[in-house]
């Protein structure tokens, strides 16, 4: 069997850094998002955070188009050096997304007091250009150490109440999972079907397109009934609190259940594409 060069073994190595890289912050924006939707429902200020949050969702999803020529690289070099573990790689970059999506949930309450002084500044600015200068001036960066707040263990107690829907908790935990494995699986796929490797390789949009499914017809109208039923009042404040935090560890042992899916996913791909 051929054997790695050192160089290309350090190549490798840092493709692989440099994708899980990414894919640890798209993971940490994504979850965060959560902060900004919780402070505008506190400052009843709902369509200007969705607005910022959907901000944030496009540089991530931008980054994730950065991210997929990268890890493609990855597959490449695996093809020529068939002793490479690939499946192992592709474990290290899930892992990242776990990592990614803990260190949003220790950053939450920054986060979310963060998120209304952000929301407060917009109203103010009016526009997203206007909002950048005085967001990078010296000041502004200087005042973000006075709304840092350290995580307690305290942040779980409300979580433990419930109130939150089994089945929102286990649809986020899937749909989360779905999104992590979608890429990798569809490029993990393409080594194992030769014959197929173009098609399979394109197929990401056979596992995305069942999360997004399921995101915009069983999630997304769930958690938007909830957050009008608190801005009405006819729930406490706290409970969307509980609702993001709830989801917040669903997306966390989705990340981890990817990891099961992985392999599983690229093989009913290749027998999709088989077929098609």
């Amino acid at each position: 069997m051929q054997s790695l060069s050192l160089w290309r073994c350090l190549s490798l190595i840092a493709q692989v850094a440099a994708v899980s890289l990414f894919t640890l912050m798209i993971h940490m924006a994504e979850t965060l998002t959560y902060s900004l939707r919780l402070a505008g429902v506190r400052l009843r200020k709902l369509a200007v955070a969705m607005s910022l949050s959907g901000i944030v969702l496009l540089i991530s999803r931008t980054s994730n188009m950065i991210q997929a020529p990268m890890t493609g690289k990855i597959i490449d070099g695996a093809r020529l050096h068939p002793d490479f573990h690939l499946a192992g790689q592709m474990r290290f970059i899930l892992a990242a997304a776990t990592a990614g999506t803990l260190l949003a949930i220790m950053l939450f309450p920054s986060a979310t007091r963060l998120s209304a002084r952000l929301i407060a500044h917009m109203e103010q600015a009016g526009s997203i250009p206007r909002l950048l200068p005085y967001l990078l001036r010296r000041h502004t960066v200087r005042n973000i150490r006075y709304h840092l707040a350290l995580p307690r263990l305290s942040m779980l107690a409300p979580i433990r109440k419930g109130g939150v829907p089994y089945r929102l908790v286990l649809l986020n935990m899937l749909v989360t999972a779905i999104y992590t494995i979608g890429v990798l699986a569809a490029l993990l796929a393409s080594t194992y079907a030769a014959a197929y490797s173009t098609s399979a390789s394109q197929a990401s949009g056979l596992i995305n397109g069942m999360a997004t499914i399921m995101l915009a017809l069983l999630i997304d109208p769930k958690i938007g009934l909830l957050t009008d039923q608190v801005l009405r009042g006819d729930r406490p404040n706290g409970e969307m609190s509980r609702v993001f935090g709830v989801l917040m560890l669903s997306r966390l042992a989705g990340t981890v259940l990817a990891q099961l899916l992985l392999v599983p996913a690229a093989l009913w791909i290749v027998g999709i594409v088989s077929v098609l």
